[in-house]
């Protein structure tokens, strides 16, 4: 059984499930890999090439995500230590709210980002430009991007592992996985039917510290809501 304080959110809803991979999905981690391969393609490949490569790294991304979510997922629920993983999650999901405010509010290198030695390797498989390096690039992305984009995940996972049966959590972790991806799938239509992607990256260096700091609130806010609801 739950400790108090959790013991009146009974079960998960989809609008909660929506709501946290929405905000997880505007992360400026998740955005930028993508919008350099499609800059990279648009200048050497045709669109046609853009599309598919880029198609297979956003599944690879889902794909990983997807049983990253899983494995761990099966994990607590195995060893019973849902409770305290919900404790632990909760308050991760603060602290790296708190982290994301701090970066939004002044204009540093970010703590929760993609490290500079990654983003190296990442930059070799953007410039092959070939289906398997596609592969490759969803899989390293998904993991390298984990710090900036999982505190979300980390407290969505929490709540499925402590208020809903393994079977339910399973189709939450798709549906989760789906909006995630959402956004990236949006950038690549866009730039196949015409829209330049420099337009997408001067967004998302114009954005990056509102979108850290909503990303923040949102965490904290979420970390609270775990602790108090």
């Amino acid at each position: 059984m739950p400790y108090l304080p959790f013991a009146y959110m009974t079960s998960i809803t989809w609008s909660i499930i929506f709501s946290s991979a929405l905000i997880d999905s505007i992360n400026p981690c998740a955005f930028a890999v993508l919008i350099f391969l499609i800059m990279y393609l648009n200048a050497i490949k045709n669109r046609r090439t853009m599309l598919v490569i880029g198609a297979v790294y956003i599944f690879m991304i889902y794909v990983v995500y997807f049983l990253a979510g899983l494995g761990l997922l099966s994990f607590v629920s195995s060893v019973h230590i849902s409770n305290f993983f919900y404790i632990f999650t909760a308050t991760l999901s603060i602290f790296f709210g708190l982290i994301n405010i701090k970066n939004g509010f002044f204009d540093e290198k970010p703590f929760l980002a993609i490290p500079e030695s990654k983003k190296i390797i990442l930059q070799k498989y953007i410039k092959k430009a070939t289906l398997p390096a596609a592969l490759i690039l969803g899989v390293l992305v998904a993991i390298f991007e984990l710090p900036c984009t999982g505190g979300v995940y980390l407290a969505i996972l929490s709540l499925l592992a402590d208020k809903s049966s393994y079977s339910a959590a399973v189709v939450y972790l798709l549906f989760y996985n789906l909006i995630f991806i959402l956004p990236l799938i949006l950038i690549l239509l866009s730039v196949y039917f015409g829209l330049p992607p420099e337009k997408f990256e001067k967004w998302r260096q114009g954005k990056k510290r509102v979108l850290r700091l909503f990303l923040g609130l949102f965490l904290v806010g979420l970390g609270l809501l775990m602790f108090f609801i």
